[in-house]
């Protein structure tokens, strides 16, 4: 099997940004984010699951204000406020909301459908990952609670071959970066050293992480040494231990491994979608029928079928399928030695629906010997962690953002049971599992009248 190419990576990037013209027409969801909301919730006869470990906290209840846990304890010991919400959980399991840290935003309309889709799934943080314009400005208007929407943490327009013409150019480009208010860099293919050092470099005097991709003069080795926070798609790992098209080279695989690990650095695996996208594995019927892509342009739906069709059709599917196993070899490794793994699917993407893209990485993940608690551990706490000097989130806990899903069943016994919902609060605002069904019924019939 080839190696990836340039073209094919741009493909899938392109997908981002070609959203970003579709002038698909949709109903804002914007009335919905102004609604007014009680001024306390509270939870009460909840089982919390706060994975600040591996534990269920039964029969509690929790008291939220202005998106804040504002107390908890075993029902009995906590007094509900007179004016609070009562959300009798008794036989419910309440835990924090996930994290894409990997997520892309068309501009435009469309993009308050889609901060709509990943909250209707428990995607209560986004790590936006290509800026695009208009950006910044829904950000604000969904971290203050305008739309109903994750909160934001958003990257700029991406540093590439094409972006970046020389060291000194990137400096500027981080610089300006960091004065527009964006809150990380974005790297993706194409770089020289001498650019990503002198990026490396001034990112660190200015404070603004970086992550993504790493390009191929670049190497794994040295993106680590620079600094470079994240490695998304496991970029980086098999083409330096030659796991893309000839065996693993495992001691340079567990040589990366050790040094990430030293570095602190972190891993966005993001298998669902560099199989079906990058690799070409998968069922595309299947795919074009599953259920969320009834809230997607019907015609893009079709236009992800088109290029993985062609994708199988020009690959050795023997070779594909060893890739496959090979990035999954990898992330069972990266996470048995005690990497930071963090959740992510690169939507939207081919087949991968904002929101709803997110469960389906999370069996990848348990097909890579993952346990549920790490599986949700890698969306919630970790993710907490790595914003920690921004916010605090990723826990359920006095003091966090009130980011939660609610569900019928344990979580912590099968990460299926996260779409088992009952509802979502984002920042504190509560969204029953019947009006988010009502949203979503709305958005499909939209979808379905969208005309090409």
């Amino acid at each position: 099997m080839k190696r990836v190419s340039s073209s094919a990576l741009v493909a899938v990037i392109a997908t981002a940004v070609h959203l970003a013209a579709m002038g698909v027409t949709v109903e804002p969801a914007q009335a919905q984010g102004q609604q007014q909301q009680p001024p306390v919730t509270a939870f009460v006869n909840v089982n919390v699951v706060p994975m600040d470990e591996e534990r269920v906290l039964r029969n509690y209840t929790v008291v939220v204000e202005q998106g804040r846990v504002t107390d908890m304890g075993p029902a009995g010991s906590v007094t509900v406020p007179a004016n609070a919400q009562r959300i009798d959980a008794g036989g419910k399991y309440l835990m924090p909301g996930l994290a894409e840290m990997h997520g892309h935003t068309p501009s435009g309309a469309f993009a308050e459908t889609v901060m709509f889709l990943y909250v209707a799934n428990g995607v209560t943080t986004v790590r936006g990952m290509l800026g695009l314009d208009g950006h910044l400005e829904l950000k604000r208007r969904t971290n203050s609670g305008q739309l109903i929407g994750p909160s934001l943490y958003l990257a700029g327009p991406s540093f590439n071959g094409g972006s970046v013409t020389s060291p000194q150019h990137a400096v500027e480009k981080v610089r300006r970066q960091k004065a527009e208010g964006w809150d990380h860099l974005k790297i993706h293919p194409g770089l020289t050293v001498e650019q990503y050092d002198a990026l490396a470099r001034t990112a660190s005097a200015v404070g603004m992480r970086f992550g993504g991709h790493v390009p191929a003069e670049v190497g794994i080795v040295h993106a680590i040494k620079m600094g470079q926070d994240t490695f998304d798609h496991l970029d980086g790992y098999l083409e330096y231990a030659g796991g893309i098209d000839s065996p693993l080279d495992e001691a340079k695989l567990d040589h990366a491994i050790e040094l990430t690990k030293q570095a602190r650095a972190a891993v966005v695996p993001t298998q669902v979608l560099w199989e079906v996208g990058i690799i070409g594995v998968g069922d595309v019927d299947a795919m074009e029928n599953y259920p969320e892509m009834q809230y997607w342009p019907q015609r893009q739906v079709r236009s992800w079928a088109t290029r993985v069709r062609q994708q199988q059709q020009n690959s050795n599917a023997d070779q594909a399928r060893a890739f496959a196993e090979n990035r999954r070899i990898l992330l069972e490794k990266l996470n048995d030695a005690g990497v930071t793994v963090l959740m992510g699917t690169d939507s939207p993407q081919i087949f991968s629906v904002p929101g709803f893209s997110l469960h389906r990485e999370m069996e990848a993940m348990a097909e890579a010997g993952m346990t549920p608690y790490e599986i949700l551990e890698s969306g919630t706490k970790n993710v907490g962690d790595y914003f920690r000097s921004q916010d605090n989130f990723g826990t359920v806990g006095v003091g966090q953002r009130a980011d939660f899903i609610l569900t019928n069943s344990n979580p912590l016994e099968d990460v299926a049971n996260v779409a088992d919902r009952v509802g979502v609060m984002v920042r504190g605002r509560w969204l029953s599992e019947e009006a988010i069904q009502e949203r979503l019924a709305e958005i499909a019939q939209q979808m379905s009248s969208t005309t090409d």
